[in-house]
């Protein structure tokens, strides 16, 4: 476990500033305090902030290099990108040896992820027990393919849920704390998170905008729905929007769900220093926007990590909230994907077993955070989603590089935990009533009444048959947009009917053996012709991925 020093100071948009310090325990086992770090400020991005993404990287020759061993296979106990490298280097795994207050390791167990992805394919080893991926409504272009629904065609979901929580079949102790007998065991930052996927990306990762947003509305509305705790969404993506956040209809989206309990995770972008923005919804300042670390391959480095160099930069304004590991990262390969057939340098070196895939992106980063802030709702399942995120903050440790490229420095799970503590009463010196109150985040609020088409950031979405481009006030179904109207009633959580959003219906009505039932879309799409005139199977959308964005 790394150490840390105590005294952070954490600028915040609230009424208060509160400095968090000592060494803490509970349930008698040592929490390291949280690491000292300039302070950062968060404040909104500019109308002028110009916005792009870059496509994930897949693979690295020499990641594979290093991670050999003297029989030239893979051992992830050498790899610096493997998930046991990756848990291990966040102190996820010391995490994994407290116990909640119900005795239970904290693993993530009890609280469900949703993964607004390209789907989660829970054929794979370490995602397919029973009751670990839950489907919701395939919102995607391929849902008029029955055989693809819900599937992960293109793979980039299947990845990110790896990290989150796979979890290969494993012994625990009697808490339910895992003993893996190798690092080879493939286990996520919260291997016992419930994951809600809901696709939204076609083979070739092709969505709209509008479809992100009313998958937020989505989960909004059945958080709770038989079962399900959903805390925490995960959003891997961005798109090139230069509207401001406070009109920008998706980060309203984002910001709704965060209003209603949820915690919103999203990746900053893959462009370096060259933009001066991050890519939206994480412009919004009151989501979790995270940037990528790296150890430069070296694994005892992950102590000492730095700024990736494609990790996107902001500005003072508003830059990433924190970093994660994010660099040559190592999950669980979906075979036959889009990724898999067309990126086969991500195929890791060596590996015998043909499970794993590399690659590097904020994408990864965020998904790393998604795992940490699911162990600390487990944990302490009070935190409102301002507390998870001050935590998360505060509990960093130190890391060199400018704070707009860093914010308060790289995470680190006991920290968090130390603070989340320290927050909620459990941990000496507790937050008094008015100082917990002082954590609610002040910023302006995204009223979402902008313009749907100036959140696809300048790229579109092309017919294949047409030649059409998806632009204009219109969803992806060719509905009209009003912003005003969507605003009221995604607040009110109304802006689903059933399976009719906005006016035309994406989906069934109802859950059906555990998953959300499907159905044709049937209406007019934007080029004029009818979703029910042409078969979207393997369809290629001269290259369009979010809207222009990558998935980053």
């Amino acid at each position: 476990m790394r150490s840390g020093k105590s005294g952070r100071l954490v600028r915040w948009r609230g009424s208060a500033r509160l400095l968090v310090t000592a060494t803490v325990a509970v349930a008698c086992v040592g929490f390291a305090a949280p690491g000292a770090q300039a302070a950062t400020s968060l404040k909104a991005a500019s109308t002028g902030d110009t916005v792009r993404s870059l496509l994930a990287q897949w693979g690295d020759k020499t990641a594979d290099s290093k991670a050999k061993n003297s029989s030239g296979k893979n051992d992830a106990s050498l790899d610096p990108g493997s998930l046991a490298s990756i848990t291990t280097a966040i102190g996820a795994r010391s995490a994994w040896a407290l116990k909640d207050a119900r005795g239970k390791a904290i693993t993530g167990a009890g609280v469900t992820v949703a993964v607004l992805d390209s789907g989660v394919d829970n054929s794979v080893t370490g995602l397919n027990a029973a009751g670990k991926v839950v489907y919701g409504p395939d919102l995607s272009m391929e849902v008029n393919a029955p055989a693809l629904r819900n599937e992960d065609t293109y793979g980039h979901g299947t990845f990110m849920a790896g990290i989150i929580a796979a979890k290969d079949t494993v012994t625990t102790d009697a808490s339910g704390q895992p003993q893996p007998r190798s690092d080879a065991t493939q286990l996520g930052v919260a291997p016992d998170a419930k994951l809600l996927a809901v696709k939204l990306g076609a083979t070739d990762g092709s969505t709209d905008v509008s479809q992100v947003i009313a998958a937020l509305d989505w989960v909004v509305q059945h958080k709770n729905d038989n079962g399900m705790n959903i805390r925490v969404v995960n959003l891997s993506y961005g798109t090139d929007s230069v509207q401001a956040y406070q009109r920008d209809p998706l980060t309203a989206a984002a910001e709704n769900a965060w209003k209603h309990g949820i915690v919103v995770v999203a990746s900053g972008g893959n462009e370096g220093t060259t933009t001066g923005s991050l890519t939206d919804p994480a412009t919004d300042p009151y989501v979790i926007a995270v940037g990528a670390s790296t150890a430069n391959n070296d694994k005892s480095a992950w102590a000492n990590p730095t700024p990736a160099t494609f990790s996107q930069v902001g500005t003072a304004a508003r830059h990433v909230d924190l970093v994660a590991p994010g660099t040559s990262l190592v999950s669980l390969r979906s075979v036959g994907s889009y990724i898999d057939v067309n990126h086969p340098e991500g195929l890791v070196a060596g590996d015998t077993t043909g499970r794993l895939f590399r690659g590097s992106g904020t994408s990864q980063a965020a998904a790393v955070v998604t795992g940490a802030a699911a162990l600390l709702l487990q944990a302490f399942p009070a935190l409102t989603p301002d507390e998870v995120k001050y935590a998360l903050m505060t509990g960093t440790t130190s890391m060199s590089g400018a704070v707009i490229a860093r914010g308060s420095g790289e995470l680190y799970v006991p920290g968090a935990l130390a603070v989340a503590g320290q927050i909620t009463g459990v941990i000496a010196p507790a937050l008094n009533n008015t100082q917990r109150a002082a954590l609610k985040q002040t910023w302006a609020s995204a009223a979402g009444t902008g313009s749907l088409d100036a959140a696809r950031g300048g790229n579109y979405l092309v017919d294949p048959v047409t030649g059409a481009q998806l632009s204009g006030e219109k969803d992806i179904q060719g509905q009209p947009w009003n912003g005003a109207t969507w605003a009221k009633a995604s607040t009110a959580g109304t802006a689903w009917t059933g399976g009719t959003w906005n006016g035309a219906r994406w989906s069934g009505n109802a859950w059906a053996n555990g998953t959300w039932s499907n159905d044709s879309w049937s209406g007019a799409r934007w080029s004029g012709a009818r979703w029910s005139d042409a078969s979207w199977t393997g369809a290629r959308w001269s290259g369009a991925r979010w809207s222009g964005a990558a998935w980053q």
